[in-house]
């Protein structure tokens, strides 16, 4: 179990070809914050056909890509 599974499954129905999310939407989606390991744990995202494209932080958002 990853401590982003809330937002992994957040991605599960979708199939828009680009989400961008918040931090703020993260941390509502997932209940916790963005932090360092989300580097690490944005591999999982694979399974729910997405992949992160983009991680902003000086506008504190990150864009998600479906993949093809």
């Amino acid at each position: 179990m990853s401590k982003y599974d809330a937002l992994w499954m957040y991605f599960h129905d979708r199939t828009e070809p680009q989400i961008k999310l918040s931090f703020a939407k993260i941390k509502k989606i997932a209940g916790i914050e963005l932090d360092h390991s989300f580097l690490s744990y944005k591999r999982e995202l694979l399974r729910y056909g997405y992949t992160v494209s983009k991680i902003s932080l000086k506008n504190q958002y990150v864009i998600f890509n479906r993949i093809e």
